[in-house]
């Protein structure tokens, strides 16, 4: 195996620690993979049979990743070691033991796709969005609630249709022998929990467990880790408590926060050294984090040296922003930097418009990573759609994009009728609808062909508008269609209606600056902007925060530094878990690091006036306002208990002074409880 000379202190103390429950806090940096795979190694060149370790990680790429370093310090050995994905176990685990649960070990399993599909094929009687459902069944499902439970929880009427669609889609399951992405681990545990001998066996064998990225890890995870070490207690997690940014999707910091308390004689291990960033860039990401309570805490320490102060970009509004950050790269990429060195971050991705006009005015290629880039978006697909039917009613393809969305009761037996009829009438869709009542009254329901002749008028009064205010069409427009409200419902919302106000935004500059020019003129800009080069040369990168974890780069921008932009504020939002993702952001820097903020932005379809983010001071890098609050983790949906009270589900977050409160819906009755008195299920 590798020689441990080769290593640091602490990774040599982390590697060496061989039994009972390990914590390694390994921070940003600090050569955690590394450590990981030579730690498997160390074990079995003691004579620990491979067969009898487990080491879990998230994605198929860090599994991936680390089997080909672990193999390659144990080339000696035969017998491979099991690394892989949670779901790959437990995947693994029911091939073996399926049959435990009265079911063929020859299941198949499906993806989101199909779980969707199946979904709206059950659901022949709501307008309840596909993805909402799936969702909502999802967060039962790992929440170990069975369809009977979530029937007697659900107190409003839209959540006892999902319970109903939940215990048919868990019989279609059963029935078709298929298992979806949830239940690789919440079938596990339920065969691990009913059989006593099965969870011994299994226990015995893997008696030594790593776990990586646990900071991530849910409720149902740390159960099913629980059960794998019901025998023994060799357990040694690997994560960093400040870099837990996935609270929003049911990733639990309480348990690397407490693990010292759910297991005994707990051994933590620092790992403090950077082997990336330079001291200027980790000095700010260590003043930024220190703010935070929750936390076990560390202080990262550079191995590169002091580098670079930091760069704090000011600038008037968002337009401003790009065009600066634009050039900044240009003088990069002209000096000899390799495009793809250089990457820029933002919070949320409606930041990414304004950016992506930058960069294309420069004629700077970029790559969007983990996205969609702007005018791609569907959402911002479905506007752009209705602009072009009001700017040309007879536009096909774009009345088939929208002509059901929001829904109208359409299904898709009848559209296909109405599209025939209107082809063999030589007519658009829209003529149509307009001038063939008796036709469309055939071929759609009588809700359904009323619904039409209100889109068709709502067209009409939309051109009328437009030929006297194209500045109000777009309320006009919200005000017809209720497109915010229908993305309102899906399980990604926040996002989505932020684009649309970005969208909506863009527009209203669009007019204000071009009072004589007409929808058409603008859809027309909008072509030549969103019609990007493709090139096959390197490109930069240009992701949200989140989709930077685990990656780094020598030059990184980090735009949108604002209150309500960064951090995210109000509506339930955690400010720490918003600091953490500055803590993210900053270390995904090696060499050089610019912060930016802008004056103001366009919001919710409106210019506002905007203050920098109380992260710049707290990182030490500029003056300001520090600004101490009470936060709160939970958001609307979440299933919470109370020690009186019971389970309930929060229907709203508000603030109340320094406090939150949560009117949480318990089977029926809905109280107002502050949330310092319930815990998250």
């Amino acid at each position: 195996m590798q020689d441990l000379a080769t290593l640091n202190e602490s990774q040599q103390d982390a590697i060496k620690c061989v039994d009972g429950p390990v914590l390694i806090l390994a921070g940003a940096g600090s050569g955690k993979t590394k450590t990981i795979t030579t730690r498997l190694s160390y074990l079995l060149s003691l004579g620990i049979p491979a067969a009898n370790t487990l080491t879990l990680t998230f994605t198929n790429k860090a599994a991936s990743e680390m089997r080909e370093r672990a193999m390659a310090m144990i080339n000696s050995h035969s017998y491979p070691p099991l690394l892989c994905t949670f779901h790959k176990f437990g995947l693994l685990f029911l091939k073996f033991h399926m049959d435990k649960l009265g079911r063929k070990n020859s299941f198949v399993v499906i993806d989101t796709d199909d779980k969707k599909r199946i979904l709206k094929n059950l659901n022949t009687s709501s307008e309840l969005p596909t993805g909402m459902i799936a969702s909502e069944i999802s967060r039962y499902k790992t929440s170990l609630l069975d369809p009977k439970v979530a029937w007697e929880k659900a107190e409003q009427q839209n959540y006892q249709i999902i319970a109903k669609l939940y215990e048919q889609y868990e019989d279609y399951l059963l029935s078709n022998n298929l298992v979806d992405f949830d239940d690789l681990l919440v079938l596990p545990y339920k065969i691990l929990e009913s059989d006593e001998t099965l969870c011994e066996e299994t226990s015995r064998r893997y008696q030594y467990i790593m776990v990586d990225e646990y900071q991530d890890t849910n409720e149902l995870q740390y159960k099913l880790l629980r059960k794998l070490c019901h025998t023994h207690s060799n357990l040694c997690v690997v994560g960093d408590d400040d870099q837990s940014i996935y609270g929003w999707r049911g990733a639990n910091i309480k348990n690397i926060l407490e693990f010292h308390e759910s297991f005994e004689n707990v051994k933590i291990v620092k790992l403090e050294k950077n082997y990336r960033s330079t001291t200027q860039i980790l000095k700010a990401a260590n003043d930024l984090i220190d703010h935070n309570r929750g936390r076990i805490g560390k202080v990262l320490e550079s191995t590169k040296g002091e580098g670079k102060a930091i760069e704090v970009l000011e600038s008037h509004d968002e337009n401003q922003e790009a065009l600066s950050i634009a050039r900044k790269i240009r003088k990069l990429i002209e000096s000899g930097v390799n495009p793809r060195d250089i990457a820029v971050l933002y919070r949320i991705n409606a930041l990414s418009r304004s950016l992506e006009e930058g960069l294309n005015k420069e004629k700077i290629p970029y790559n969007m990573v983990g996205g969609v880039k702007f005018y791609e978006r569907a959402e911002v697909k479905d506007v752009i759609s209705y602009l072009r039917v009001i700017a040309n009613p007879h536009d096909d393809f774009s009345i088939k994009r929208i002509i059901n969305r929001p829904k109208r009761g359409l299904g898709k037996v009848t559209m296909e009728r109405i599209f025939k009829a209107a082809y063999e009438n030589t007519q658009s869709i829209y003529e149509y609808i307009t001038c063939n009542e008796e036709g469309i009254e055939k071929e759609a329901s009588k809700k359904a062909a009323l619904a039409l002749k209100e889109f068709v008028h709502n067209i009409a009064r939309m051109q009328t508008i437009q030929a006297h205010s194209t500045y109000d069409m777009i309320d006009a427009i919200e005000e017809a269609f209720a497109i915010k409200e229908y993305y309102n419902n899906q399980p990604d919302s926040l996002e989505r209606l932020s684009n649309i106000d970005e969208f909506y935004g863009l527009f209203r500059d669009y007019v204000k600056q071009n009072p004589q020019m007409g929808v058409d003129d603008f859809l027309n800009e909008l072509a030549l902007q969103s019609d990007q080069d493709q090139i096959d040369s390197e490109n930069i990168s240009i992701m949200s925060i989140h989709a930077s974890k685990g990656l780094e780069f020598e030059y990184l921008f980090v735009i949108g530094l604002e209150e309500g932009f960064f951090p995210l504020v109000g509506d339930g939002s955690d400010i720490e878990e918003e600091r953490r993702l500055g803590y993210v952001a900053i270390t995904r820097a090696k060499k050089e690091l610019t912060l930016s903020f802008s004056g103001s932005r366009f919001y919710k379809g409106r210019r506002t006036e905007l203050s920098k983010s109380r992260f710049l001071k707290e990182a030490g890098v500029c003056e300001g306002s520090l600004i101490l609050e009470r936060t709160t983790s939970f958001k609307k949906g979440d299933l919470v208990k109370h020690k009186i009270f019971g389970i309930g589900r929060v229907t709203e977050v508000s603030k109340v002074g320094r406090e939150f409160k949560l009117q949480i819906n318990f089977s029926g009755t809905k109280r107002d409880i502050l949330a310092s008195f319930v815990e998250k299920i």
